[in-house]
């Protein structure tokens, strides 16, 4: 995907699964909602995308920033309970802000659009581009159906 914020979110999840995987005293369940977490960020921005719609995109976009909050919060909690160094912390944190700020930024561009009525539901593809070579066939596995 080519989308900046999305690229970023990216590696806010490697930053964060490096960072909670490398620290052994991390609980189990910590770090597992902690990858989670951050991993959702980037997934909620795609899936948006994938639906095409300007107000599902920004109601997943909306989603992003709430996995994104909650990724932070566990940073935080990693950070106070000395599970994590500050230097993690603070590399995580100006990331963390990048991130943030790009998925505000957006948001606010597909609102603009939006409300505009700037925005194609669908995006209008050429069938041309589709054109499959060789054409489909149909399967010749046999019936799974017993006596078929």
């Amino acid at each position: 995907m080519k989308l900046i914020v999305w690229q970023k979110a990216m590696q806010l999840f490697q930053l964060a699964f490096r960072m909670v995987f490398t620290e052994s005293k991390i609980d189990f369940k910590l770090r597992s909602q902690t990858a989670d977490s951050a991993q959702s960020i980037s997934a909620n921005i795609s899936e948006g995308y994938g639906r095409r719609s300007v107000g599902e995109y920004i109601q997943f976009l909306y989603y992003a920033l709430g996995s994104l909050a909650e990724t932070m919060t566990r940073a935080i909690g990693l950070k106070q309970t000395n599970q994590i160094s500050a230097a993690r912390f603070h590399d995580f944190d100006l990331l963390h802000y990048e991130v943030e700020n790009r998925l505000l930024r957006l948001i606010e561009m597909l609102d603009h659009k939006r409300d505009n009525k700037d925005w194609t539901a669908r995006i209008a593809e050429d069938s041309e581009e589709y054109v499959i070579t060789p054409p489909p066939h149909h399967s010749t596995t046999p019936s799974l159906r017993p006596n078929a």
